[in-house]
């Protein structure tokens, strides 16, 4: 095995780590607590780039899927997927993938905010869906009540992911 793979494999096992820890800063807020995961993504995708960010975040809702406690509150599962929060959890996988496509400063943190927009429209919708309500509704019970924290959190990763990546080189 090269040199350039095991340190492939060993960010994204770190990584996994890191969002799994991150995942855990919580504070209740109605039906989805406010929680620093959209930042540990967006940092995932703009430290990892698109194929091993993606990677990572595939690992982590699988280890979720399995029932290992990665997702917010210490909590794993098949039922934490499928309830009113498990589309955002999807949606990540928008987040990592615009986030990981390479680029100048301002069209990394634009492909960010994109992704933040289909994670946010993945959530909505899957909320939507098993709360029976409309999506203007939902957006603004799920979404729009995040959506400030999210963007500053995306902008955030993008520095900090910066910062990493020259450390590291």
């Amino acid at each position: 095995m090269d040199k350039e793979r095991i340190k492939g494999i060993t960010y994204v096992s770190l990584c996994v780590a890191v969002l799994t820890v991150i995942s855990q800063f919580s504070i209740p807020f109605g039906y989805i607590p406010f929680t620093l995961q959209t930042f540990a993504v967006a940092l995932v995708g703009y430290f990892l780039g698109a194929k091993n960010g993606l990677i990572t975040v595939v690992v982590y809702i699988a280890l979720g899927a399995i029932g290992a406690p990665v997702f917010s509150g210490l909590n794993g599962g098949v039922g934490v997927l499928i309830s009113y929060t498990g589309g955002f959890i999807f949606g990540f996988i928008f987040l990592v993938l615009l986030c990981g496509i390479e680029g100048r400063t301002l069209s990394k943190i634009m492909n960010g905010l994109v992704g933040l927009i289909l994670c946010h429209a993945v959530g909505t919708v899957q909320y939507m869906f098993l709360s029976d309500l409309d999506f203007v509704t939902a957006m603004l019970t799920v979404s729009i009540p995040y959506i400030l924290k999210d963007i500053a959190l995306v902008i955030a990763a993008y520095f900090v992911g910066r910062v990493l990546k020259k450390r590291l080189e």
